[in-house]
């Protein structure tokens, strides 16, 4: 049988005070897939309302890494006392219903959750596998919460569900880290000087020597001809310039002009200094054995 993670400490935090809630769930692999959902986004407050089977080897197997969520789960009889001491509750839920009940995405539904979560609990609730929530059990919530999914195949797993919504909670969370302390959690890394890229921005005149570098190579292996030169070097620049070059890959290029230069027996480099150029043949080698 599963040896029980030690439990971790409970805070205040956001996460903690998201409480997911799952109502008699049939298959108790779905209850540790749900726990490895929430680990994947940080929360770890999983309450159990009458599941079939629970706790045994299948939901600890499906959770894959996540037994401290199980470990702390907390099983009880009835959605009441699932919800009892909740500031707001929030159940997924199709729409179409004949009474009309506010309803929102996931997105709207994560802010609304941060909102509440100073407040107190904030309670997510996931219906069964087969039917999902009942009337009833749809009325003891404030809102429900529709995920927007293909309407020719809208039913989603248990797992899937749980996960679609940790998932926009998990980036409010970030958000609002971001705006409170300028962390770089959500910020993109895709070119040089972004926060994290490993080297600095070619400059202008590094660029401008790999330019002059590659038409002199082109026009040595007759590839580039001054009495025709058509747009080539203008559609090269437009190429090259989106690509956004680093220093390193710069020095990669010409170390490879270089290098075609000396292997066609023309003159090399004569648009900038060969320093350059050597240590440019020398840095991509050290790269590529790196």
């Amino acid at each position: 049988m599963h040896k029980h993670a030690l439990p971790q400490a409970g805070t205040d935090t956001f996460n903690d005070q998201i409480r997911i809630v799952l109502v008699e769930t049939s298959h108790s692999g779905n209850i540790g897939a749900v726990a490895r959902a929430m680990k994947n986004m940080g929360l770890a407050n999983l309450w159990l309302v009458n599941p079939v089977s629970f706790p045994d080897e299948a939901s600890y197997a499906r959770a894959s890494g996540a037994a401290d969520v199980l470990d702390r789960a907390q099983v009880v009889g009835s959605l009441e006392e699932a919800l009892a001491d909740c500031a707001l509750v929030m159940g997924t839920s199709a729409r179409g219903r004949k009474v009309p009940w506010p309803v929102m995405a996931p997105p709207q539904a994560a802010a609304t959750a941060a909102q509440y979560s100073t407040e107190g609990q904030v309670a997510l609730v996931f219906g069964r596998e087969n039917n999902g929530l009942s009337n009833d059990e749809l009325q003891r919530c404030h809102y429900h919460i529709h995920i927007p999914s293909n309407p020719d195949y809208s039913s989603l797993n248990l797992s899937m569900a749980v996960q679609v919504l940790c998932y926009e909670l998990r980036m409010h969370y970030l958000r609002s880290l971001e705006e409170s302390e300028s962390s770089p959690y959500l910020e993109a890394m895709v070119s040089p000087g972004d926060s994290g890229w490993d080297v600095p921005p070619a400059n202008v005149r590094e660029v401008e020597g790999f330019f002059g570098h590659l038409e002199q190579v082109l026009r040595q292996v007759e590839f580039h001809r001054r009495d025709n030169p058509r747009q080539l070097m203008t559609r090269l620049r437009r190429l090259f310039q989106r690509a956004h070059l680093d220093q390193m890959e710069i020095n990669i290029l010409r170390g490879i002009l270089t290098s075609v230069q000396k292997a066609v027996g023309g003159p090399q480099a004569d648009t900038q200094d060969k320093s350059t150029v050597a240590q440019s043949t020398d840095e991509g080698q050290e790269k590529d054995n790196a």
